[in-house]
């Protein structure tokens, strides 16, 4: 997973407000929103999901989601293309672990003040319905043995929606 830090590390992140930004501009830009209405809750998201462009060529998008609960908020996204085959069991595993580490990554860099009180929650693109059943406990488990909620379609929006508009 080591090698999964430095993409996200040197990848550039998206807003469709600002454009592109670094990892650290992310961070930044996310502490800034909070700061302006540090009285309203809050939710920290990530979440990947990916596309079979060719047969040999795969789009993984992360999207980290900063939501002012009842009240809007801000995306970021980052794009990582992948010239190999996968499978769907292996393309679904690694958009977890995309996801996964950029929340590790997250709470590396972020104040840890802020992050007591916006626990991180990561959205998975698996759910009870189609192929990604069968993979559904092996995800959701791998991510809560790492310490982080968890949430599945069809209520993973970061995944199923917001990564999904990206890819």
């Amino acid at each position: 997973m080591s090698n999964l830090g430095e993409i996200v590390l040197k990848r550039p992140f998206y807003s469709p407000s600002v454009g592109s930004l670094s990892f650290f501009q992310v961070l930044r830009r996310t502490e800034e929103y909070i700061d302006q209405d540090p009285h309203t809750q809050y939710q920290l998201v990530i979440g990947s999901d990916s596309q079979v462009k060719h047969s040999r060529r795969v789009d993984f998008v992360t999207a980290i989601i900063v939501r002012r609960i009842g009240r809007g908020g801000i995306y970021f996204w980052q794009c990582l293309v992948e010239e190999r085959q996968y499978f769907l069991r292996d393309r679904i595993y690694h958009e977890a672990l995309l996801s996964l580490n950029l929340a590790q990554k997250f709470l590396q860099h972020f104040p840890l003040s802020l992050l007591r009180c916006y626990q991180l929650e990561i959205h998975v693109d698996v759910g009870f319905e189609g192929e990604t059943r069968l993979m559904l406990n092996e995800i959701v488990g791998m991510i809560r043995a790492s310490g982080f909620r968890v949430q599945t379609k069809p209520c993973a929006f970061a995944a199923a929606s917001v990564a999904d508009r990206y890819t």
